[in-house]
């Protein structure tokens, strides 16, 4: 299928290391677009809507000592997405995107911080569409379409042989692309998108909601078949 590429929807940059005017207005934007996300999936009180002013938490330390002992996340955002599931530990949403900021091309990173905008989406068989819900490969045909102008084929094992992607390594992994994996006792029956640390975000099944999960669990590497990719979405221009 012929890759188009439309004029994807501007994202703002990630925030850096400086403070300056442009990362308070992107942190901000950030933690009111999870902010209003949560509040309408019903993950958070309107109450906590004024309290996103302040800075996202600090990342808690790695180590599974460390963390025990590390003090809870204040951020709301972070700590309801957390609880509910969606996102696999506190980390700040805001620090992961700008991640994907640092170590992604321009139409992966927007394609990545597109798709975490469905954080808590409810599963919805066959849907293809934020009002309705996602089905997995509704998913990520949604979001590649409305984000960087790729129509992918609508289930994941027409996905996973589209002449328009090229397999791809586990090791070789980069935000945007694809990873299948073999939940119903079939290759690529399932579809999800790679954002980065070893993490996908994907709809999961019936009774589940858009989330991130980790790819290092045990549940996803006995079932994990495989991985495509975009060319045009990773590739750097021959500038950088």
């Amino acid at each position: 299928m012929p890759f188009t590429t439309r004029h994807p929807v501007p994202v703002a940059e990630a925030p850096g290391h400086t403070a300056g005017p442009g990362s308070q207005r992107i942190a901000s934007f950030a933690r009111h677009t999870l902010a209003g996300l949560a509040l309408v999936f019903g993950l958070l009180p309107a109450a906590s809507l004024s309290q996103q002013v302040t800075p996202l938490a600090q990342t808690p330390p790695t180590s599974p000592a460390a963390t025990a002992s590390a003090p809870e996340s204040d951020d709301p955002v972070a700590r309801f997405l957390s609880e509910k599931g969606l996102i696999p530990s506190r980390r700040p949403v805001t620090e992961l995107a700008q991640q994907v900021r640092e170590t992604a091309t321009d139409l992966a990173s927007d394609l990545v911080l597109s798709a975490m905008n469905f954080l808590g989406v409810p599963y919805k068989r066959g849907g293809n569409s934020s009002e309705t819900g996602f089905d997995c490969s509704g998913f990520t045909r949604h979001v590649f379409e409305n984000s960087v102008g790729l129509i992918l084929p609508r289930r994941a094992s027409e996905q996973a042989q589209s002449p328009s992607l090229v397999p791809v390594q586990q090791a070789e992994l980069k935000p945007g692309d694809l990873v299948f994996f073999n939940t119903l006792r079939r290759t690529f029956s399932h579809v999800g998108i790679y954002i980065g640390d070893n993490k996908f975000i994907h709809s999961p099944r019936a009774g589940g909601q858009v989330r991130v999960e980790d790819m290092r669990q045990a549940y996803w590497q006995q079932r994990f078949d495989g991985a495509r990719r975009a060319p045009a979405v990773t590739a750097r221009p021959a500038n950088n």
